[in-house]
């Protein structure tokens, strides 16, 4: 079946280039109106220019489809806010945001200026939260939404160099997870991506020499449309390499129950029973105790 998104709207960040740009492609290319919004700034998130998000925009419409640029910063709610009451007016609804805006300012953790934490998690954390907070009340009027959180594997994972970028990118896992509860009754999906791609961001970082084709970045797109469409699942964590699909998940083992008078000594007796992983169950299936 082929999934379109004719009469649908969708708010893509972060879309000027790379990955974003071409998830608004696709989007445009399978019927939806698209807000390509950019900064337009540095890969550090410096300088800004309208110009990244109106190319995008432009190819959109010569393509045949129906866009419009933002150059809003993610990080100003003020101006996200503006951005969505706009795209109200010019189209009445918004049923898909994906919120892909990112930057990077990669130290060492003893050599990371705090500045440079709260920048980074600003962007993809505090960014996401308030692009999903202005579409939040419209898609739960509306009786449907589809949001999809930018996770990586330096999240999930770790990565050396990146402790600002990992918590961020984990904090987005936090956030959808909650965001698959609240939003389940109104038909809001909330899902992520975790992708690894060429693009300006990893360019210069070890590992994404000469992958400029087998790590293309509209390798990751069909994952990220998928979880665009009805056909979607809620609170899923999808990693896109290269044409290779698989999921990821916070999962919990059965433990071992020590009473309400366990020790450290305890705990150090059954340290090996506490984390094996053995028999796990992951986020959609674990027993619900907290």
């Amino acid at each position: 079946m082929t999934i379109s998104f004719k009469d649908r709207v969708a708010i893509v960040t972060g879309a000027g280039g790379g990955l974003g740009k071409q998830h608004a492609l696709e989007l445009g290319r399978r019927g939806a109106r698209v807000v390509v919004n950019d900064l337009g700034g540095g890969v550090d998130g410096s300088g800004g220019s309208a110009s990244a998000a109106e190319s995008v925009a432009q190819e959109i419409c010569d393509n045949g489809g129906s866009a419009v640029a933002s150059a809003a910063s993610v990080t100003d709610f003020d101006a996200v806010q503006a951005m969505c009451e706009e795209t109200m007016s010019n189209w009445g609804r918004i049923d898909i945001l994906v919120n892909n805006a990112g930057i990077l300012r990669d130290k060492t953790f003893a050599k990371l200026a705090l500045e440079n934490w709260h920048a980074v998690l600003d962007v993809h954390l505090t960014g996401s939260l308030n692009c999903t907070k202005c579409v939040w009340p419209i898609m739960t009027e509306q009786n449907f939404g589809r949001i999809v959180m930018t996770t990586s594997t330096s999240g999930l994972f770790g990565n050396f160099g990146q402790s600002n970028y990992g918590a961020a990118k984990l904090g987005l896992v936090g956030f959808m997870n909650t965001l698959r509860l609240e939003g389940a009754k109104y038909n809001i999906f909330s899902n992520a991506i975790a992708p690894i791609a060429a693009t300006r961001m990893t360019e210069d970082l070890p590992g994404f020499e000469d992958s400029a084709g087998t790590l293309a970045p509209e390798l990751v797109t069909p994952a990220v449309v998928f979880l665009c469409s009805e056909q979607a699942p809620n609170g899923r964590i999808i990693q896109a390499a290269g044409g290779r699909y698989y999921s990821a998940d916070v999962r919990e083992n059965v433990g071992v129950d020590l009473g309400l008078n366990a020790s450290a000594e305890d705990i150090e007796e059954h340290i090996a029973t506490i984390l094996d992983m053995g028999a796990n169950k992951g986020i959609l299936e674990r027993t619900q105790h907290r």
